[in-house]
């Protein structure tokens, strides 16, 4: 076995792996982790890892239940309305100040571009993967570090609210396009109306994911 060293700045790395693996849709809702194989996986100890699951599971990423073991989370009602409340406010506000020349304007575009070719090869986890790193670029427009390390800590759980709808492309293909006007309006200066479009599109991608909560109470994947 791999001998661990600084146990706590391993721990906080390994947790970031696991979160971006939520992130692009490596581990689903309601997954079962498997202990032994994980450790294995990451070549860490198991007393690592179980100390990583309980940073996780704090953070609402992972739930322990006893006699059963590790599982992915599957968010409630009320943290999806909060994590789309949070991200309005941000996002839009961070389109409505950004400067049209900042890096990660460009850094949109590539992500706009790679999304459909997904959408050509019809992959639409990889699209998804791609919506949330054009919101990750979103969010850097602010030069805040403390905005996009909390960002990025919600991202996962966000992650997790798309799985709930068992149904990438319906999720996903429609934003390909509306990602591309947000940067297109962006590009032109139309800032305001750039952030008023982001609002519609968080309202009307919050509906969906609701709506998909609603009709799957009993979520397995």
């Amino acid at each position: 076995m791999k001998k661990d060293h600084s146990p706590q700045i391993l721990s906080k790395r390994i947790a970031e792996t696991i979160r971006n693996k939520l992130v692009i849709g490596e581990l689903l809702p309601g997954q079962r982790l498997s202990e032994a194989a994980m450790s294995e996986q990451l070549e860490i100890s198991r007393n690592t890892l179980r100390e990583v699951f309980r940073l996780l599971t704090q953070e609402g990423l992972l739930k322990h239940e006893p006699n059963r073991g590790v599982f992915v989370a599957i968010p409630d009602i009320a943290s999806i309305i909060d994590i789309y409340r949070i991200r309005q406010l941000i996002e839009c506000q961070a389109l409505a100040q950004a400067y049209p020349m900042h890096p990660s304007v460009a850094k949109m575009k590539q992500v706009v571009e790679i999304a459909r070719q997904c959408r050509e090869k019809q992959d639409w986890i990889g699209a998804g993967t791609e919506n949330m790193r054009f919101h990750a670029a979103i969010v850097e427009l602010t030069d805040s570090e403390r905005l996009i390390a909390f960002y990025r800590n919600i991202s996962a759980e966000l992650r997790l609210a798309f799985g709930i709808l068992n149904n990438p492309e319906l999720l996903y293909a429609p934003y390909i396009d509306k990602n591309a006007h947000i940067l297109e309006l962006l590009n032109s200066g139309q800032n305001e109306l750039a952030a008023d479009k982001m609002k519609g599109y968080l309202e009307l991608s919050e509906r969906t994911i609701l709506a998909a909560y609603t009709r799957k109470d009993n979520y397995h994947p």
